[in-house]
């Protein structure tokens, strides 16, 4: 099977919904996160800020980066609660890790490495323990060459605090989803990279984001099995200003070869532990990350944006307001997935509005993608359902971001249409008043950047749920990613294929009642 078929079957059949118990061996499944034994660990501060202000960009870089880690991606909360079958019976009370991102099925298949150039620690190569909130010491030294020719030297690391590396280890996901999980874990990358972003800005770092750099160089660096987990994304982060330091362009002094840099250094191995016992193989998950590594800084490219044919659409025009300040810090808090839990009430247009205007100005994210001397162009596109909104006729619109307009497709009330497209019936869409779609090019960025444009439009994909997640909390409601759908029901409602892009995950948004559950604080 080549890459091309291999993704087409990912999206040709959506499965979001999990394998039924018998064939998920819950027994041996692995940790949410990844412990390693025996090495030099530096505990971080648990007595991380709740709330923006009271002085938190005036504490020490090793404590900002401990809360910039722990907003991130760090375990805050032990849920328990009971779920209902249909037929009335009650299973028993289920018991979950969570951290302040979504994550599908709860498995948090990501990773955080960072490399360290601060005072108060030795400078190095570090693993985030979340478990524990602490880092562990993979490997000492200085290392700003060695990360800057991996990155084709678009960044001068030398100016940076650190470098945070996002790495997907393969078996937290396939043990449950098999080979559906080389969807899902693009996309949970892309929400946890989104929630980076806005974590590091809170504590006073500027970011920039590389989807390409040498793959096997920085697996070298840190000492990964690439057949068990592999780097997505790389962030680099400082308190200086982001132009002073990141490129987006690779200089034309000649390209870097990952075999060669890899030699550089000694080969470092390190324990860890998993808990799985019988882990399975998944030969087509490693054959497509064998296809989308970087061997070479002259296979890195830039990538255009889409474009839309929809003159004459009807629009309507949305209000501009003065954006809500965002407390992200409640965000984190609060931010739940609701499934049953929507309540059906009518929207104000201005909340639809202030979602939509809060989405798309958090979207100009610094990244490796974009040609030299223009702007961040957006290669995905949003489009939404509409029903029971103010001002705003039921209907299917493009959100039209440059103009802050909606740009009708279809009108009407489609809320049965999408609910017979679902593949799960773990939503009811007639509670739910927006229900969004990201859309991408139908080639699934491969056209322009080959195997590896698949997992880069996933994560940018994820980025685009993760502020639409934030916004749509901005405006008191909530959102549910989902992947249980029929693609082609959707292409066809938006009328996709004429703009040759397609439906690659749909969010239904609206306000919803809190679930039962016995939740505890894990915050210090």
């Amino acid at each position: 099977m080549t890459p091309e078929q291999f993704v087409r079957s990912l999206h040709a059949d959506s499965q979001e919904p999990a394998s039924p118990a018998d064939q998920v061996d819950w027994n041996d499944a692995p940790l949410a996160y990844k412990l390693y034994r025996g090495l030099p660990v530096i505990p971080l501060c648990a007595e991380v800020p709740l709330s923006e202000g009271g002085g938190i960009r005036s504490v020490s870089s090793l404590d900002a980066i401990g809360y910039m880690l722990w907003h991130a991606y760090g375990i805050s909360r032990v849920d328990q609660y009971r779920s209902t079958a249909p037929d009335g019976l009650t299973y028993e009370p289920m018991q979950t890790y969570r951290r302040f991102v979504p994550s599908g099925g709860g498995l948090y298949p990501n990773e955080l490495y960072i490399y360290l150039r601060t005072t108060e620690a030795p400078a190095g190569i570090y693993h985030y323990d979340a478990a524990h909130h602490r880092l562990s010491l993979l490997r000492d030294g200085v290392f700003d060459s060695c990360i800057s020719q991996a990155l084709g030297n678009r960044c001068d690391v030398s100016q940076c605090t650190g470098v945070v590396l996002v790495s997907v280890m393969f078996w937290k996901n396939v043990f449950k989803y098999h080979q559906f999980a080389y969807r899902l874990q693009g996309l949970d990358t892309g929400v946890l990279i989104g929630q980076l972003l806005e974590s590091s800005r809170r504590f006073g770092f500027e970011t920039g984001v590389c989807f390409q750099f040498l793959d096997r160089a920085l697996h070298h660096l840190l000492g990964l099995d690439e057949q068990e987990e592999s780097v997505y994304a790389v962030i680099p982060f400082s308190t200086r200003p982001a132009a002073s330091w990141f490129q987006r362009t690779v200089p034309e002094e000649g390209a870097a070869d990952a075999a060669e840099l890899s030699r550089e250094l000694p080969a470092v191995r390190h324990e860890h532990y998993v808990r799985s016992q019988n882990i399975k193989p998944y030969p087509l998950l490693t054959r497509m990350n064998e296809a989308a590594m970087h061997a070479s800084t002259a296979a890195f490219r830039c990538a255009g944006a889409v474009r839309h044919r929809d003159p004459g659409a009807q629009a309507v025009y949305l209000p501009i307001g003065d954006r809500r300040p965002r407390d992200f810090f409640a965000y984190c808090r609060m931010r739940q997935s609701p499934e049953a839990d929507f309540v059906l009430r009518r929207v104000p247009l201005q909340d639809l509005a202030a979602l939509l205007q809060v989405t798309a100005g958090s979207a100009q994210v610094r990244t490796d993608l974009t040609p030299p001397g223009g702007p961040a162009a957006p290669r995905l596109s949003l489009y939404c359902t509409v029903y029971n909104v103010v001002g705003v006729a039921d209907g299917a619109y493009r959100y039209d971001a440059a103009a802050h307009m909606l740009r009708c497709v279809l009108p009407g009330d489609h809320r049965s249409r999408l609910q017979a497209g679902m593949t799960m019936d773990n939503v009811n869409l007639f509670q739910v008043p927006l229900c969004f779609h990201v859309a991408g090019d139908q080639d699934y960025g491969m056209r322009e950047l080959g195997p590896r444009g698949y997992r880069i439009q996933q994560m940018e994909a994820g980025m685009l749920v993760h502020r639409l997640l934030l916004a749509a909390s901005d405006a008191g409601m909530g959102g549910r990613p989902l992947l249980g759908y029929a693609p082609s029901v959707i292409d066809e409602l938006y009328r996709l294929g004429d703009q040759g892009t397609t439906a690659l995950i749909q969010i239904p948004v609206g306000p919803y009642r809190g679930r039962p559950r016995l939740e505890g604080s894990l915050r210090g």
